[in-house]
């Protein structure tokens, strides 16, 4: 029988996952697959089956296995599944201010290319409306739900979804101001909570920091390079198939990795006059998550 996952990080997005999944996936008692974001719980219809989920661990037959996709926090099917699927499972949840967290979603939205087309913040905030009712979304979006950003930082509903289904000492919350100022202790909670030996050490370093791209075309042109181009390139390389792919693979790469732009500390920031007029929208969530979670969150007001 394949080896089931056991623990699931499941968001929010742009809240340290990424890095989580890292750090822990260094523990010799611990196994996560190296693809990211498997979205196998998202819905009723997986992309893939069982089995082919399943087989993303493999490799971690001795070891405790779980995985991290942040779309699961939002995810109004995902808790269930999980459920059902071992409901002995453990959750850890890591949250962040909403609005910094918007801001840097809607960038790695820009980054990603498939969903967002307006550059400017405040702007693609304000579309959400139409964009629910059909209007102004971006030819190239290949999941519009990506586009309702407050949906996105809807913590006290997401977290009660999962109580629903799993007890307390089941989940495990997570504050990025704590993750990103005091990693290690927040590493060696996440031991605990799993049940491996908390005495390993490893090194904490950033990742899936926040960036930008030079160039839209290029963007486009890497990502959805015209039929017509690729057709032509049949006969301007004339390998087999295979070695053609793997040489577009790396040209492909190359295009991404010049086109790249890694922002500087201030530029990862909104201003804090906008900072601040963004977060009176906010105000009654943080409260009510604050309650929910038993913890002070005063210090994410501005």
């Amino acid at each position: 029988m394949l080896k089931q996952p056991s623990f699931f990080i499941v968001g929010a997005p742009k809240s340290g996952t990424t890095a989580l999944c890292k750090y822990l996936s260094r523990h010799p008692q611990i196994f996560i697959p190296a693809e990211k974001e498997l979205r196998y719980f998202n819905s009723n219809d997986p992309v893939f089956t069982l089995e082919k989920y399943l087989n993303f661990f493999r490799d971690g037959e001795e070891m405790i296995c779980g995985e991290g996709t942040p779309s699961y926090l939002r995810s109004e099917t995902a808790a269930a599944r999980i459920y059902e699927f071992n409901p002995e499972a453990k959750i850890i949840i890591m949250l962040r201010e909403p609005v910094a967290l918007l801001y840097s979603f809607h960038a790695q939205l820009l980054w990603n290319g498939s969903s967002e087309d307006e550059t400017d913040f405040l702007k693609a905030l304000n579309l959400e409306d139409e964009r629910r009712a059909g209007r102004c979304i971006p030819e190239k979006c290949s999941n519009v739900e990506k586009l309702f950003y407050r949906n996105v930082v809807q913590f006290t509903a997401q977290i009660k979804r999962y109580l629903r289904y799993f007890d307390k000492s089941k989940i495990h919350i997570i504050i990025f101001d704590d993750f990103v100022n005091k990693t290690d202790e927040s590493y060696r909670e996440v031991l605990n909570f799993l049940e491996v030996e908390s005495s390993f050490t490893t090194t904490f370093n950033q990742t899936n920091s926040r960036k930008k791209v030079r160039s839209y075309f290029l963007q486009d042109l890497y990502k959805r390079p015209p039929a017509k181009l690729l057709e032509i390139g049949k006969y301007f390389i004339p390998l087999p198939q295979e070695q053609r792919r793997e040489l577009l693979k790396k040209i492909k790469d190359y295009l991404k990795t010049t086109n790249k732009q890694v922002l500087s500390k201030d530029e990862k920031k909104l201003p804090i006059d906008i900072h601040k007029a963004l977060q009176q929208e906010f105000i009654p969530e943080i409260q009510q998550l604050s309650q929910l979670i038993d913890r002070d969150l005063s210090h994410w007001l501005l």
